[in-house]
C-alpha cells in the first residue's frame, strides 16, 4: 500500500512542481521584449535585434556581447506609437519584382504591425541623445510604464492598461451594436 500512494504521489508532486516553476520563470521574462534597435544607444550597432527590459532603474538592451544600459532617471522623453513594416522583404522582395506586369509590387501590400519606442535622454556630460525601438504589438506601452515607474519622465500621456490602442468614446459605440 505504501508504494502505490508513493507511484500516485511522485508524478502529482513533479506535475506541480512543473507548474511552479513555469510561473516563476514566466514572471522573470514578462519585462523583457525582443526588440530591434533602430539607433542611438550606446555602444550597439544599428539595426541590432536583441532583449529590451527595464532592469534595476535602468533601460536594458542586450544584443550578443553588447549591452547597453541607459538610466531611468535620466530619460527626458518616452514615447510609444504603433507602426507598420513590410511582411516580404530582401532577397525574396527584390526577386518578385521581376515578375511580369508588375506583379511584384503586390507583396508590398502584405504588412505587419509592430510597436515602436522612443527614448529621449541625456549622457553624464550633460549631451542629448534618442534612441528608437521596434518591437511586437502591444509590448511598447509596458515598457513605457515600468520607465515611468522608475523615474522617466514623458511628454505624451500613458494609455490605460484595460484598453491600448483605442479610444474610449469608441467603447459605447461597441456595446450598443452588441
Amino acid at each position: 500500500m505504501k508504494i502505490r500512494t508513493t507511484k500516485t504521489f511522485m508524478p502529482v508532486a513533479l506535475f506541480l512542481a512543473a507548474i511552479a516553476t513555469a510561473a516563476v520563470s514566466g514572471q522573470e521574462a514578462s519585462n523583457a521584449v525582443k526588440a530591434v534597435q533602430l539607433t542611438g544607444m550606446p555602444g550597439v550597432k544599428a539595426n541590432a535585434k536583441g532583449i529590451l527590459s527595464v532592469e534595476n532603474g535602468n533601460l536594458h538592451f542586450v544584443h550578443g556581447k553588447a549591452i547597453s544600459d541607459v538610466s531611468a532617471s535620466v530619460i527626458q522623453d518616452v514615447v510609444s506609437g504603433s507602426d507598420s513594416q513590410k511582411s516580404v522583404g530582401k532577397t525574396v522582395g527584390t526577386i518578385s519584382m521581376a515578375a511580369p506586369y508588375g506583379g511584384g509590387r503586390v507583396l508590398s501590400l502584405f504588412r505587419s504591425k509592430i510597436d515602436t519606442l522612443t527614448v529621449e535622454y541625456r549622457d553624464a556630460d550633460g549631451a542629448f541623445h534618442g534612441a528608437i525601438f521596434t518591437m511586437p504589438l502591444g509590448t511598447a506601452e509596458l515598457i513605457k510604464r515600468e520607465l515611468i515607474a522608475q523615474g522617466a519622465h514623458t511628454t505624451a500621456p500613458v494609455e490605460q492598461a484595460g484598453s491600448p490602442h483605442s479610444s474610449s468614446s469608441t467603447a459605447p459605440n461597441k456595446e450598443q451594436k452588441q
